[in-house]
């Protein structure tokens, strides 16, 4: 077994210099991580090709999956020690949601990082029921609202528009959906008869894997989709559609994707998964390294992600998202430094408030079928994010001189980020006030 230096829970701070961390042993050092082929994986491949799983004494192989559930199911019968993971499937799986499993993370990978895209046919009306996106650069962020008419139109005429998703429980659904409700756009509703989610809609949203989203969008089988990168920028380089919005504009610095284990795997392996979580952070932070505002590592992570066993991407078309821009139509490059963010902002830190928000709409559209008070909102959050681990992590790490202590949170913060509006709405989002979010929207359950 490989042995190297790691953070148990409860070592603290020093005061003056660098301190050796206590030697520990890893409970399995030879590793097996999933991921699907979206730039957010990044921090796990980044962490195997820069040598810092090896650093840690952990050899691992990371293999890329057809689909979210099979991910997830690999994850729980033990095929993969871990996993790349939409933000909602711990939580989802954790209250049994689709597959049940109590599903644990220690580590956010990125904020941000999905768009909206629309078809060019879409677009073109959108354009002529608002003359100001009659540009090659229209004011952003862009409402649903010049969609409403097409959806209403096609809805009197007997037929729902398509449009497309990665999963039911992934943060794309739950963005695509309020971004249409923001508008008055009926996403539809989820009941115990109708797990597409479909009852009530003014249109028809359904999932299709991440690759494929512009394929579906060249036939026709859907006229808009919400997808991470590089499928938004694929559509703009092959001229079949408009990406209108990213989740940015959605929830400013939103959680996109996390690291998942099982909570019993990570009860057999806990000095394991503080040795990962130090791996992850290093990766995050090495992708987001600037030099007189550049990203300076992002071209080198393109051209490791475009090989065909990650992403599989061209380079040109992954590094027009990763680089700080991002291309909403071939005559539309606009600066967007943080369209990708892996470290800064203290993004990586678990936050129950993340955990809470998804929760909040689970219930929103119906996934979660009854009432809860809010303390049962908080215990499901504190059940699935483990700041400890990360915070073993991270004070290894800036013992160990790699990172510093004003980049992570300080031992006691509560794990709630400040309540925020940051939203393409403007409603006031509280962690701790989960049933008054829910309340606030016209749209969906009300408690």
């Amino acid at each position: 077994m490989n042995r190297r230096k790691i953070l148990s829970a409860a070592i603290g701070l020093t005061t003056a210099g660098f301190a050796q961390a206590e030697q520990l042993d890893v409970e399995k050092d030879t590793l097996k991580f999933g991921f699907i082929k979206l730039t957010d994986c990044a921090p796990i491949v980044i962490a195997k090709e820069k040598g810092f799983f090896e650093e840690e004494g952990l050899q691992v192989e990371v293999i890329a999956q057809p689909n979210w559930k099979q991910l997830l199911d690999n994850v729980i019968t033990g095929e993969l020690d871990g996993a790349h993971m939409l933000s909602g499937q711990p939580i989802a799986a954790t209250i049994g949601f689709g597959t049940k499993a109590h599903i644990v993370t220690p580590y956010t990978l990125d904020l941000n990082g999905n768009g909206i895209t629309v078809s060019n046919t879409i677009w073109e009306k959108m354009q002529e029921n608002d003359e100001s996106l009659q540009s090659e650069t229209p004011k952003h962020p862009i409402t649903a609202d010049s969609l409403k008419p097409i959806v209403d139109e096609a809805k009197e005429g007997g037929k729902k528009l398509p449009m497309g998703m990665v999963f039911p429980v992934s943060t794309h659904n739950y963005e695509i959906r309020y971004w249409l409700a923001a508008a008055g756009i009926h996403p539809g509703m989820y009941t115990s008869t109708d797990l597409k989610g479909f009852t009530d809609g003014d249109i028809e949203l359904s999932t299709t894997p991440p690759p494929q989203m512009p394929a579906t969008l060249e036939s026709g089988k859907n006229v808009a989709y919400c997808v991470g990168e590089p499928w938004n920028q694929q559509a703009v380089a092959k001229g079949i559609g408009v990406p209108v919005v990213t989740n940015y504009d959605i929830w400013k610095n939103n959680p996109e994707k996390v690291f998942g284990v099982t909570k019993a795997w990570a009860d057999e392996n806990p000095n394991t998964l503080i040795a990962v979580t130090k791996a992850l952070i290093r990766a995050g932070k090495w992708l987001d390294e600037e030099k007189s505002g550049k990203l300076i590592n992002r071209e080198e992570a393109c051209r490791i992600l475009s090989q065909k066993n990650y992403v599989g991407a061209d380079y040109d078309v992954i590094k027009n998202s990763m680089t700080g821009f991002f291309y909403f139509q071939k005559t539309d490059k606009r600066p967007m430094p943080d369209f990708n963010v892996f470290f800064k902002y203290k993004a990586t830190y678990p936050y129950y408030s993340d955990g809470v928000w998804f929760l909040t709409q689970m219930r929103r559209w119906g996934q979660i079928t009854e009432k809860k008070p809010a303390s049962w909102y908080d215990d499901i959050a504190k059940k699935v994010y483990l700041p400890s681990v990360y915070m073993a992590a991270a004070k290894s790490l800036i013992e160990e001189g790699h990172i510093t202590k004003d980049e992570v949170p300080a031992d006691d913060f509560d794990g709630y980020k400040p309540p925020t509006k940051d939203f393409i709405d403007g409603i006031l989002y509280d962690g701790k006030k989960p049933i008054e979010y829910i309340n606030s929207h016209k749209i969906g359950n009300k408690d």
